[in-house]
């Protein structure tokens, strides 16, 4: 059964191991996930953060990208819980 909400931990990962780690999660990710949140850290995290933003703002099987709980985290989302 598929998570509705999944974490992925890219702390102290280089980008392309970071980039790798979410598609990874992406392409693992069945028709019942809504978000993947991805914990890149604050302080050191800001660089993915920014590459996040920068890589998968086109990628088609995310339709939007929002801040997460705190500054250290990013939400990819998937599809809305309520539509």
């Amino acid at each position: 059964m598929d998570e509705p909400f999944t974490k992925l931990d890219i702390h102290g990962l280089t980008q392309e191991e970071a980039i790798r780690a979410i598609d990874e999660e992406l392409d693992f990710a069945g028709p019942g996930t809504y978000q993947i949140r991805v914990i890149h850290g604050y302080n050191r995290g800001t660089n993915l953060r920014s590459m996040i933003h920068s890589w998968y703002r086109y990628e088609p099987r995310v339709k939007r990208i929002v801040p997460g709980e705190n500054p250290g985290i990013t939400v990819l989302v998937l599809r809305e819980l309520y539509s």
